[in-house]
Protein backbone atom coordinates (compact mmCIF):
# COMPACT_ATOMS: atom_id res chain seq x y z
CA UNK A 1 0.00 0.00 0.00
CA UNK A 2 1.37 3.59 -1.31
CA UNK A 3 1.44 6.62 0.99
CA UNK A 4 -2.11 8.49 1.67
CA UNK A 5 -1.32 12.05 -0.53
CA UNK A 6 -0.90 14.66 2.26
CA UNK A 7 -3.34 17.66 0.95
CA UNK A 8 -2.75 20.67 3.19
CA UNK A 9 -3.90 24.35 3.49
CA UNK A 10 -1.29 26.78 4.65
CA UNK A 11 -1.80 29.76 6.54
CA UNK A 12 -0.45 32.81 6.52
CA UNK A 13 2.19 32.28 9.22
CA UNK A 14 2.89 29.30 7.69
CA UNK A 15 3.58 31.45 4.06
CA UNK A 16 5.40 34.04 5.96
CA UNK A 17 7.90 32.17 7.91
CA UNK A 18 8.51 29.68 4.81
CA UNK A 19 9.26 33.06 2.43
CA UNK A 20 11.17 35.22 5.09
CA UNK A 21 13.36 33.12 6.58
CA UNK A 22 12.85 34.97 9.79
CA UNK A 23 12.43 31.99 12.27
CA UNK A 24 14.87 29.20 12.23
CA UNK A 25 12.99 26.82 13.50
CA UNK A 26 9.35 27.57 11.93
CA UNK A 27 10.72 28.29 8.78
CA UNK A 28 12.57 25.10 8.31
CA UNK A 29 9.62 23.38 9.59
CA UNK A 30 7.10 25.41 7.29
CA UNK A 31 9.36 24.54 4.16
CA UNK A 32 9.36 20.91 4.43
CA UNK A 33 5.62 20.84 5.49
CA UNK A 34 4.95 22.84 1.80
CA UNK A 35 7.55 20.91 -0.17
CA UNK A 36 6.05 17.39 1.40
CA UNK A 37 2.76 18.25 0.66
CA UNK A 38 1.22 16.54 -2.51
CA UNK A 39 -1.39 19.52 -2.79
CA UNK A 40 -1.02 22.96 -0.99
CA UNK A 41 -4.39 24.99 -1.24
CA UNK A 42 -3.81 28.78 -1.37
CA UNK A 43 -6.98 30.48 0.32
CA UNK A 44 -7.86 33.63 -0.67
CA UNK A 45 -7.72 35.00 2.70
CA UNK A 46 -4.11 33.83 3.34
CA UNK A 47 -2.81 35.34 0.29
CA UNK A 48 -4.34 38.68 0.92
CA UNK A 49 -2.61 38.95 4.32
CA UNK A 50 0.30 37.31 2.90
CA UNK A 51 0.97 40.66 0.59
CA UNK A 52 -0.41 42.77 3.64
CA UNK A 53 2.41 41.51 6.06
CA UNK A 54 5.36 41.03 3.26
CA UNK A 55 4.26 44.61 2.47
CA UNK A 56 3.60 46.40 5.75
CA UNK A 57 5.37 44.35 8.26
CA UNK A 58 8.58 43.15 5.98
CA UNK A 59 8.44 46.18 4.09
CA UNK A 60 9.25 43.67 0.76
CA UNK A 61 9.20 45.98 -2.55
CA UNK A 62 5.72 44.88 -4.01
CA UNK A 63 7.35 43.86 -7.47
CA UNK A 64 9.16 40.94 -5.35
CA UNK A 65 5.77 40.25 -3.56
CA UNK A 66 4.16 40.15 -7.16
CA UNK A 67 6.69 37.55 -8.21
CA UNK A 68 6.22 35.82 -5.47
CA UNK A 69 2.78 35.49 -5.30
CA UNK A 70 3.34 34.38 -8.88
CA UNK A 71 5.84 31.24 -8.29
CA UNK A 72 3.32 30.32 -5.40
CA UNK A 73 0.80 30.38 -7.76
CA UNK A 74 1.96 28.43 -10.47
CA UNK A 75 3.94 25.84 -8.39
CA UNK A 76 3.22 22.07 -9.74
CA UNK A 77 1.56 20.99 -6.14
CA UNK A 78 -0.50 24.45 -5.32
CA UNK A 79 -3.67 24.95 -5.81
CA UNK A 80 -5.80 28.59 -6.26
CA UNK A 81 -8.62 30.55 -7.53
CA UNK A 82 -6.59 31.19 -10.43
CA UNK A 83 -8.96 34.10 -11.61
CA UNK A 84 -8.82 35.88 -8.55
CA UNK A 85 -5.37 35.72 -7.98
CA UNK A 86 -4.84 36.98 -11.60
CA UNK A 87 -7.16 39.99 -10.20
CA UNK A 88 -5.00 40.76 -7.16
CA UNK A 89 -2.30 40.60 -9.16
CA UNK A 90 -3.55 42.99 -11.71
CA UNK A 91 -4.32 45.66 -8.47
CA UNK A 92 -0.86 44.71 -7.74
CA UNK A 93 0.62 45.49 -11.38
CA UNK A 94 -1.62 48.58 -11.80
CA UNK A 95 -0.24 50.11 -8.45
CA UNK A 96 -3.52 49.23 -6.31
CA UNK A 97 -3.86 46.18 -3.12
CA UNK A 98 -4.09 42.71 -4.01
CA UNK A 99 -7.26 42.27 -1.83
CA UNK A 100 -9.37 44.75 -3.93
CA UNK A 101 -8.76 43.00 -6.67
CA UNK A 102 -9.79 39.54 -4.99
CA UNK A 103 -12.88 41.33 -3.90
CA UNK A 104 -13.90 43.43 -7.08
CA UNK A 105 -13.07 40.01 -8.34
CA UNK A 106 -14.99 37.49 -6.55
CA UNK A 107 -17.91 40.21 -5.71
CA UNK A 108 -18.50 39.92 -9.52
CA UNK A 109 -18.31 36.84 -9.59
CA UNK A 110 -20.96 36.87 -7.13
CA UNK A 111 -23.24 38.34 -8.82
CA UNK A 112 -22.72 42.15 -8.13
CA UNK A 113 -22.72 44.57 -10.54
CA UNK A 114 -20.19 47.29 -8.81
CA UNK A 115 -17.36 47.90 -6.74
CA UNK A 116 -18.45 50.31 -4.11
CA UNK A 117 -15.24 51.55 -1.87
CA UNK A 118 -14.24 54.59 0.34
CA UNK A 119 -10.65 54.20 -1.40
CA UNK A 120 -10.58 56.44 -4.92
CA UNK A 121 -7.53 54.90 -5.78
CA UNK A 122 -9.05 51.54 -5.85
CA UNK A 123 -11.90 52.84 -7.35
CA UNK A 124 -10.08 54.29 -10.10
CA UNK A 125 -8.06 51.44 -10.30
CA UNK A 126 -10.61 49.11 -11.69
CA UNK A 127 -13.12 51.80 -13.85
CA UNK A 128 -9.69 51.24 -15.66
CA UNK A 129 -9.82 48.00 -15.67
CA UNK A 130 -13.61 48.66 -17.30
CA UNK A 131 -15.44 47.28 -14.70
CA UNK A 132 -17.86 49.12 -12.96
CA UNK A 133 -17.00 50.88 -9.53
CA UNK A 134 -18.24 54.06 -7.69
CA UNK A 135 -16.29 55.73 -4.72
CA UNK A 136 -18.73 56.58 -1.46
CA UNK A 137 -16.61 59.75 -0.64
Amino acid sequence: MGRQAVKITADTSVLVRAITGDHEVQSKVARDELANADLVALALPALCELVWVLAEGYKIPIADIAQTIRRLANSRDVAVNRPAVEAGLAMLDAGGDFADGVIAYEGAWLGASTFVSFDNKAVSLIQAKGASARSLR
